[in-house]
């Protein structure tokens, strides 16, 4: 068997209450805009006749956040049928439905849906993956590609996007038995002279009360995980999410900026059939970090386009 990569399967075909998605989010190399594919495996077995607005159980999602013009999303769908799904927990990982795919190496597809016509076909190299939150069958973030450097070509009706590299970011897998009530979540990409750093961070409401809180930096090749936040605010109007933290060795401070007129707003489905929520979306932020290790230089990290923040339920 081949080594893990963080993508393997967790969901089966029978299962009649899971959301599965494997994602990019590709920040490309001129600053022009983002872009963010999502694989989407929902509710596989339920029975779709007693609530057809559920919609289908695979989707393929691709959404532009261009620097002129306000963000759009298509989204196609299929029957499980169509699915072809490598098995679960094994590697090589793939998933692939009509001319739509995701692997361990990269992602490609076509939809011609809600007025607009994308074609896609990248491969992705990174040097770090985490695992950001797993509680077992409640659900997990994984990123197999969390400083993910991507080259290919991209079609927007007619509009051409390509390079290697064309941009730089993220291809995360998340799964659950349903969505959490609240979660923010944030991932920055910033370049650098010899190697990017990023950093990964996610909130999400637990029970009785409790809350998960983690964040992850990549810097100088090496990983700082914090558990202990000193002080988080998000601000929901601004779309604006800071926070500070610490451990034994280091202490950061970051500043994620989602303002501005790429704030997206889109419609998930719940995974118990009963409707649908708001998620807001920025994959073109701004992102800041202070790093402070004793006996170390003080870093500064800033991208005024590299970095996406996601917020769902109240704060």
């Amino acid at each position: 068997m081949a080594a893990r990569t963080l993508n393997e399967v967790y969901s089966q075909l029978s299962a009649q209450r899971r959301y599965e998605v494997w994602f990019v989010r590709l920040g490309l190399a001129d600053h022009s805009g983002a872009w963010w594919f999502r694989y989407l495996l929902l509710n596989p077995a339920r029975d779709r006749s007693a609530t057809p607005s559920a919609g289908m159980p695979v989707q393929v999602w691709a959404t532009w956040f261009g620097s002129d013009t306000l963000p759009h999303t298509c989204i196609q769908e299929f029957p499980v049928q169509a699915l072809d799904l490598s098995a679960r927990d094994a590697s090589p990982f793939h998933f692939l439905v009509a001319e739509n795919g995701i692997d361990d190496a990269g992602c490609h597809g076509y939809l011609n849906a809600q007025g607009h016509k994308i074609y896609w076909d990248l491969r992705v190299r990174s040097s770090f993956r985490v695992t950001l939150s797993d509680k077992g069958w409640i659900g997990f973030s994984r990123t197999a590609h969390s400083d993910g450097i991507f080259s290919g070509r991209i079609v927007l009706d007619g509009r051409v996007f390509e390079g290697d590299p064309l941009g730089f970011g993220i291809q995360g897998h998340n799964c659950g038995y349903r969505h959490r009530s609240h979660w923010t979540w944030a991932h920055a990409f910033f370049p650098r002279e010899k190697n990017p750093s990023t950093l990964e961070s996610l909130i999400y409401d637990m029970p009785l009360g409790l809350t998960f809180w983690k964040a992850v930096l990549w810097h100088d090749n090496h990983e700082y995980v914090f558990q202990r936040c000193r002080k988080s605010s998000f601000d929901r109007q601004q779309f604006r999410w800071q926070f500070q933290c610490e451990r034994g060795d280091a202490s950061l401070s970051a500043v994620i900026d989602g303002s501005g007129p790429n704030v997206h707003r889109i419609a998930y489905q719940k995974t118990d059939g009963s409707g649908t929520f708001d998620v807001l979306n920025n994959s073109l932020a701004r992102a800041t970090v202070h790093l402070d290790r004793p006996g170390l230089r003080v870093d500064d990290l800033e991208t005024l386009t590299g970095a996406v923040l996601e917020s769902a339920g109240k704060e």
